[in-house]
């Protein structure tokens, strides 16, 4: 969701972006890329004190399971992380959630932004307080966080779109969008569509955004596939809110065919949750693209214990199969490998949804 973040009250969110202030200096870049060895200390901190984890919603799947895995991962890297804060799909209630985090003395924050402006009010808040803050999920569009811990979204639209691609010669395809005002949404709906134009021209994309929304997604997609029967394929870019009223909106029609089968529309995902990992087995779907909810809380974890010890951190690669870059804004990511699951692979233990009971 990741990325795979819900959002409704809209106003809110542009009530809080007009109060977001210029932002900070972006974080000072000092020793590599690794995580063990080349981390060099930088700072005051002595690494002690609570930790606030704010959570954008509890309604997908992906996000019920990052919350079971973040107290798990906080005992194994050591961090004293208070419980866990939903902000309900809500970019100003996750202002308020942050500003209470900080009045209850917490020294540092795991945040998953829901909106990739807004939030920037927040962080300049736990700036003025001195108190680090580790991004999860999504990148804001500038202010101070000591790191964001998130897969490589653009690759999300490529991979779907290289699937699409290869499983249909030519013909209508639906890419079910997510927030726009997220850089997660951005960035999988751009490199969706021009991978496509790119590579596969024969391909039309029809687009419904619908904001990480369940509602939203089953109502238009109902209305596109009345207008366009000859759908051939569908690229969710949030399995955890779309995989089950996409399903059922093609039952409903009598559209819902196994893989295989004459009339079947290739499916492709994004999330890596059980239930997508049930639907590929069925054949209801054929892939998706794992978001590594486990990794997210590990690294989210570790690496604010290492901001709080005054720890920072440069571009490179990392001991964990990744590589750390520098965004235009200045922020250093982290991204985590996001592999392509489908049925030749989709009982891999190694994968974090097959490991959820």
């Amino acid at each position: 969701m990741a990325g795979t973040n819900p959002r409704n009250g809209q106003t809110g969110a542009r009530k809080v972006r007009a109060a977001v202030a210029a932002s900070c200096a972006a974080l000072v870049l000092a020793a590599c890329g690794s995580t063990k060895d080349d981390v060099s200390s930088g700072g005051e901190g002595g690494g002690d004190g609570k930790v606030g984890v704010i959570l954008p919603l509890l309604t997908s799947p992906f996000w019920q399971s990052y919350n079971d895995y973040v107290p798990k991962m906080a005992k194994t890297e050591g961090v004293d992380a208070l419980k866990t804060v939903n902000s309900n799909s809500d970019p100003s209630q996750q202002i308020t959630d942050i500003n209470n985090a900080l009045n209850q003395g917490a020294k540092g924050l795991v945040v998953a932004p829901l909106d990739s402006a807004a939030i920037v009010a927040g962080l300049d808040q736990a700036e003025r307080k001195g108190v680090p803050v580790v991004a999860v999920d999504v990148a804001p569009d500038k202010g101070k966080v000591a790191m964001v811990v998130r897969a490589n979204n653009v690759a999300y639209g490529e991979k779907a779109c290289e699937y699409l691609g290869k499983q249909i010669p030519s013909g209508k395809v639906v890419q079910i969008m997510g927030d726009l005002a997220s850089v997660n949404g951005r960035d999988r709906s751009e490199a969706f569509r021009a991978c496509v134009k790119k590579n596969f021209p024969r391909l039309k994309v029809l687009e419904i955004p619908a904001k990480w929304e369940s509602d939203t997604a089953a109502s238009k997609l109902d209305t596109l596939l009345n207008a366009n029967p000859d759908i051939k394929g569908i690229y969710m870019q949030a399995g955890g809110v779309y995989l089950a009223p996409t399903l059922q909106t093609l039952k409903s029609k009598g559209m819902l065919k196994k893989a295989g089968q004459d009339g079947h529309i290739t499916i492709v995902s994004n999330d890596g949750i059980p239930q997508e990992f049930d639907a590929i087995r069925k054949g209801e779907i054929d892939a998706t693209v794992s978001q590594p909810a486990d990794a997210y809380a590990k690294y989210g974890m570790y690496y604010i214990k290492a901001a709080m010890e005054g720890k920072t951190f440069k571009p490179g690669p990392t001991d964990h199969g990744s590589t750390i870059v520098k965004l235009p804004s200045g922020i250093l990511e982290d991204q985590l490998p996001a592999p392509l699951v489908t049925k030749d692979n989709v009982d891999d233990p190694e994968l974090w949804g097959n490991t959820v009971k």
